[in-house]
């Protein structure tokens, strides 16, 4: 088994541990730059108290650097996937202290610039609790689930074993975050003990990454969300030429999704299964056809439980040598494989009566009007009722049908359609058409994204906060320095970190969406002045400078009544950063 602190300290010091990207150029980092930085952290953790650390940094390395440092200096660190507010209140529960780039609620620590180690290089033994990782949420509240370094270090083993030989000595690239546990393994542990390059930033752009990929031998580790979404009319011929693997997690990949991932990438995507709880458990390749079995990961015995059909596995990457039960129905396959057949704890009781949320979204793809659909249990508007609510994109009769008679037609035909599936009482209340589904850095679609789109129980801020700096609403000739009929107002903007439109958007730094934009341009306008009621459509719209979190800005509005016309500019010391006319009336 690899002692991934033995590899990293034998390692030449002159050799890469990784790159920055840094437009126009990548920038190399030394393994002797990284195991100073470690030394950095571990300084840190030793003068810190207490016993468990909470850690958050966006830079691979930089998060590579902070969690060796960590368990160097005895700490068990607690990741999250994110630094909400709600995040931050679960994890102050547990830890002693937040390392790297919480907000300064928390009181972050962060190394001195000139820290340092005078330790011997070591590492902790391997029943040491190394981890405190979060199950996704898709299903639910996110659980904490405790590793020991043994279990991180076996399922590394692991994939090297089976994986390895055919990178090679490839850089390793990721668009999923390492905040996670398939990041944590694939894009900063596993490389690490196995000497390739980690590449800091992860890449939300298929942009970006067709330019990265393409630039030297390397292995690609993405989700679903990612894979499904590379848009064909890129070059990906270099890419295709430089790749040597390409791997998703986080749920199953459609076959068609992973035969055009193929053909774009020159590799069919090496799916892996598994979990938060179980770490990795099978993997499999689609081929034409094939019935997407899969195949245990070397030293994964599984079977399947005789009372429920559930998949029970045993293996090391587990706490204990004992049997776990999943929550996946499954059946065998030949081989030695097995096939997944749905999730068994997706079955809820809606006014007294048993429901498949498996069943429903079936029979909803089924209809011919979906592509692809989510079925949650979430709270009636009014009261405490459970009911149900769908979540639906669009097929392309779906679309034109919503666009020619509306989302009420829509519904109906849809609730038809299920009208053999589940009893009327059950069938979904609450309808979102979407042009594609929320994911976090991880590819994940959570519960608590999806209730959020109901605005059930997410208490982000979706407006910033507001000052009125000038007002000249005299749209009747008085002089204000406009034409007569032109009213202006001059506010003053803060975009909170913690605004619910920067979720998603994006994993590298939060960017104001540019709808967000047009959306408070309209809402401010109506707020100020008489605006004309309808829309008649927007002119001159340009988006110059992104919008960041906490930074002040201005948004300059003036109201034309005469042409029912709204002037919006947001602008800052730095320049301006959109602007544009929108038009209101029939």
């Amino acid at each position: 088994m690899v002692d991934l602190f033995s590899v990293l300290g034998a390692r030449d010091g002159a050799a890469i541990a990784g790159w920055r990207e840094a437009a126009p150029v990548s920038t190399p980092v030394s393994v002797a730059d990284l195991r100073a930085r470690v030394g950095a952290w571990r300084a840190l953790a030793l003068r810190t108290p207490g016993a468990n650390a909470a850690l958050y940094i966006d830079d691979s390395l930089e998060f590579a650097a902070a969690l060796l440092g960590a368990w160097q200096a005895g700490k068990t660190v607690w990741l999250s996937a994110d630094t909400l507010d709600a995040s931050c209140v679960a994890l102050a529960r547990s830890v002693d202290c937040f390392l790297g780039e919480f907000p300064a609620r928390w009181t972050p620590l962060h190394p001195r610039q000139d820290e340092a180690c005078a330790l011997p290089w070591s590492g902790p033994d391997a029943s040491f609790p190394a981890l405190v990782v979060h199950t996704s949420g898709s299903t639910g509240e996110p659980q904490a689930i405790p590793k020991k370094l043994s279990q991180l270090i076996s399922e590394v083993s692991t994939l090297e074993a089976l994986f390895g030989p055919a990178i090679g000595d490839a850089d390793i690239i990721a668009t999923v975050s390492h905040q996670h546990i398939y990041g944590l393994l694939f894009k900063v542990l596993w490389p690490l003990a196995a000497g390739r390059a980690i590449h800091a930033a992860s890449l939300a752009f298929p942009e970006q990454l067709a330019l990265m990929l393409g630039q030297r031998p390397c292995a690609l580790v993405a989700s679903p969300a990612h894979l499904k979404r590379l848009p064909s009319h890129l070059d990906w011929s270099a890419a295709a030429a430089c790749l040597r693997a390409v791997f998703s997690s986080g749920g199953p990949l459609a076959p068609d999704a992973s035969v055009a991932a193929g053909l774009l990438l020159g590799h069919v995507p090496t799916e892996i299964y598994g979990s938060s709880e179980t770490g990795g458990v099978a993997w499999r390749r689609h081929h034409p056809g094939s019935p997407g079995a899969w195949e245990a990961l070397p030293g994964v015995a599984w079977r399947i439980a005789p009372d429920s059909g559930r998949l029970e596995v045993r293996s090391h990457h587990l706490g204990d040598d004992g049997w776990l039960e999943l929550e996946d129905r499954v059946s065998a396959a030949p081989d030695a494989r097995f096939l997944l057949l749905g999730r068994g704890d997706r079955l809820v009781k809606i006014e007294e009566k048993r429901i498949s949320l498996d069943a429903i979204e079936a029979a909803l793809l089924a209809s011919g009007f979906a592509s692809e659909a989510r079925v949650i249990v979430c709270p009636e508007r009014a009261g405490e009722r459970q009911v149900l609510a769908a979540f639906v994109i669009p097929s392309a009769s779906g679309r034109a049908l919503l666009g020619a008679e509306g989302k009420q037609t829509l519904n109906a035909l849809l609730r038809a359609h299920l009208g053999g599936v589940v009893e009327a009482v059950a069938l979904p209340r609450r309808w979102r058409y979407l042009d594609q589904l929320p994911f976090n850095a991880q590819g994940k679609t959570t519960q608590a994204q999806l209730l959020a789109l109901l605005g059930v129980g997410d208490v982000r801020p979706r407006v910033p906060q507001v000052r009125l700096i000038e007002r000249d609403a005299t749209p009747n000739g008085e002089p204000n320095g406009e034409p007569d009929g032109v009213a202006r107002v001059l506010l003053e903007l803060v975009v909170p970190s913690t605004l619910f439109y920067f979720d998603g958007h994006f994993t590298q730094a939060p960017v104001l969406p540019g709808v967000v934009q047009v959306d408070w341009a309209i809402r401010y306008g109506r707020e100020h002045f008489a605006v004309a009621p309808g829309f008649r459509g927007i002119h001159a719209l340009k988006f110059q400078q992104v919008v960041r979190p906490d930074v002040p800005f201005r948004l300059e509005l003036k109201y034309d009544s005469a042409s029912c016309t709204l002037h919006f500019r947001y602008f800052s010391d730095a320049g301006q950063h959109a602007g544009g006319r929108i038009l209101f009336g029939p």
